[in-house]
């Protein structure tokens, strides 16, 4: 399943301020309902999204990096990949922001996200997407906004100062030499653990609403069906 997503928030700060906040992805991070940083390495982000559907949770494993990012005007995308660890589906997405100036203390900053989703969690088909992320920005525009007053746009995250992971240290601890001899003294990016409180999945039935239960309602309906008729013949 494709789709294209447009969405949009607002930062409760002039755009040179806001800029640099929002392109720092181990920081607003923690912002996104359900999503869990876990490392870094170089520019390449890996983290989690956890899911649920009333009893059914799901976990996105996944990474995210810059593929383009101009300070100058405002602009950034991201590319992002990730995998059901339980096996039910895979996730991909190039998203495009662009942030602009509404008042001095204000900028608005527009979202468009390509998203391909194969597997069962594609069941729900197109529409509820586009339903449960617009309300999944709004939370993550508020929990934004009351970090920054909280904490200012100039606060670090406190996993900034985490120590970089020892086994991936060691890997690059000796250089290498190329098949012509030569020693290649360029050492490998680092991982860095993130280390943070875990991150309480995403409830699709509280934020959907009404739209994930009505996509959901054929699929229950044949569901008691069965049920019934098993009951019947059970009789």
């Amino acid at each position: 399943m494709a789709e294209q997503l447009i969405n949009e928030f607002t930062v409760n700060r002039p755009i040179e301020e806001a800029w640099p906040l929002i392109t720092d992805l181990e920081r607003i991070a923690p912002c996104l309902p359900g999503a869990e940083l876990q490392e870094v390495e170089g520019e390449t982000y890996r983290g989690v999204v956890k899911v649920k559907l009333g009893a059914i949770s799901s976990q996105f494993k996944g990474e995210a990096h810059f593929v383009e990012r101009d300070d100058e005007n405002y602009r950034a995308v991201i590319k992002g990949a990730g995998r059901d660890t339980g096996g039910r589906g895979n996730a991909s997405a190039e998203i495009s922001a662009q942030a602009e100036s509404l008042s001095p203390t204000s900028t608005r900053v527009s979202v468009t996200t390509d998203l391909h989703i194969t597997g069962k969690v594609a069941q729900f088909g197109r529409g509820i997407m586009g339903d449960v992320s617009s309300k999944l920005m709004a939370q993550f525009a508020d929990n934004l906004n009351e970090m920054i007053d909280e904490e200012g746009v100039g606060g670090a995250p406190e996993s900034a100062a985490a120590a970089p992971d020892t086994a991936a240290s060691a890997t690059g601890s000796e250089p290498s030499t190329s098949p012509d001899g030569t020693v290649d003294t360029a050492e490998p990016a680092q991982v860095r653990k993130i280390e943070g409180p875990a991150t309480e999945p995403i409830d699709l039935m509280e934020v959907g609403g009404s739209s994930i239960v009505k996509r959901a309602a054929p699929a229950l309906i044949a569901l008691i069906l069965i049920l019934l008729l098993v009951r019947r013949r059970r009789g």
